[in-house]
């Protein structure tokens, strides 16, 4: 009884799900009752595993099989196909868990793995919680490996050219505002009263770069912030307007990505994964303990997520980032931080660690050390088993 699903369905799922799916409580809460959650899933794949998933994987695998089949998208809903097909020809799978939220937010993997890499031992324990067949095979803890570009020369660019690159001022300080996705909360009308309060001159001598989520922007909000300009100037992110499996992220992308928050003074956002961005280069972090949209009609979500997620609670109230509870006090960190942006510093370094094991730029090397191992031991195993 995870409070992140929980919480999703309290405030959402209800609300969505057609009849017939919510009458399923009452047999699952049956099944809970009697502890049979697991014998329901062990049953659940061997059936997925009883019928052909991919006939295209399995014609390829059959045809080259690899030592083993390393899986970056466990809960998509592509991948797990290939992962059918792997099992189904004793290929054992190694899959990496690819977001500290994952693990308590989305929804459960059917299928088990030989073994998993994680970012962190908080995402580890977490993984033997849900899921009790991992403590009985390799679990590898390498770091966040998308993070590494953060460390790396060839993807940074002086403050100039990062402000001439998105026309921005270099002498002005820079407040981002990581706009979240839109499936989730409404979180850009937050961005648009902020951009109201810089443009009366609340805070200031300032200017706001806006950064909607890269997977959901489809350049909607951009001319929203026009009238704002040149203050306030909304990024176009991945490819903006392009069909989803369309998207990629080039050099470009990620070298816009990194100098954004490496060269932001302030980074304001609501419980997304930005926090963790903005913390690993110290940037102070205001995070909204409130619903911005107007009316807030998911004010309770949003406290649920920062003081009962199991992912981000205790980011929340780690004392490395300011929770604010209205555009008030939003507009107060702000300034504190402009001033001393030293403030919770000790504590950001001590949420980046929490959140990603390893902060060194190394992360990469580490996974493929841990594939290699993995590889090794399969290769092993099956030498020793009988002919």
């Amino acid at each position: 009884m995870p409070p992140s699903r929980l919480s999703m369905m309290r405030h959402v799922r209800d609300k969505k799900w057609q009849k017939s799916i919510r009458v399923l409580k009452l047999p699952a809460k049956v099944l809970a009752g009697l502890k049979a959650e697991q014998i329901l899933e062990n049953r659940l794949e061997k059936l997925l595993l009883s019928y052909p998933r991919s006939s295209d994987a399995s014609e390829a695998l059959k045809k080259n099989p690899p030592a083993i089949v390393f899986t970056t998208g466990p809960f998509q809903f592509e991948q797990p196909a290939i992962v059918a097909a792997a099992r189904n020809l004793g290929i054992p799978s190694l899959a990496l868990i690819p977001s500290w939220d994952n693990i308590s937010t989305k929804a459960r993997m059917v299928f088990k793995h030989d073994g998993y890499v994680v970012w962190s031992t908080q995402m580890e324990r977490e993984l033997w919680d849900f899921y009790p067949h991992t403590q009985d095979v390799p679990v590898y803890v390498v770091g966040a490996p998308q993070f590494d570009v953060f460390f790396q020369q060839k993807f940074q660019q002086s403050r100039a050219d990062f402000c001439a690159s998105q026309g921005l001022r270099s002498d002005l300080p820079i407040i981002l505002y990581a706009v979240g996705s839109p499936n989730f909360l409404q979180e850009h009308h937050g961005a648009l009263e902020l951009a109201e309060r810089i443009q009366r001159g609340e805070l200031g001598d300032v200017q706001m770069l806006v950064r909607p989520h890269p997977i959901h922007d489809n350049a909607a909000i951009s001319s929203l912030f026009d009238r704002f300009a040149p203050r306030v100037v909304p990024q176009r992110t991945a490819e903006a307007g392009t069909a989803l499996t369309a998207r990629s992220q080039g050099e470009s992308h990620i070298t816009e990505w990194v100098n954004t928050f490496r060269h932001a003074d302030v980074v304001v956002n609501l419980s997304s994964t930005a926090t963790v961005d903005a913390a690993i280069f110290d940037r102070p972090v205001v995070n909204l303990d409130f619903d911005p949209e107007p009316g807030g009609p998911n004010q309770a979500l949003v406290k649920d997520v920062n003081h009962l997620w199991t992912h981000f609670k205790p980011v929340a109230e780690s004392g490395g980032v300011w929770l604010v509870n209205d555009y008030t006090e939003m507009v107060e960190a702000i300034r504190t931080y402009l001033r001393t942006p030293q403030l919770h510093s000790e504590r950001r370094r001590w949420l980046v660690e929490y959140v990603c094991g390893y902060i060194d730029g190394r992360s990469g090397e580490r996974m493929a050390e841990a594939i290699l191992d993995f590889a090794h031991r399969a290769i092993v195993h099956q030498n020793r088993e009988p002919q």
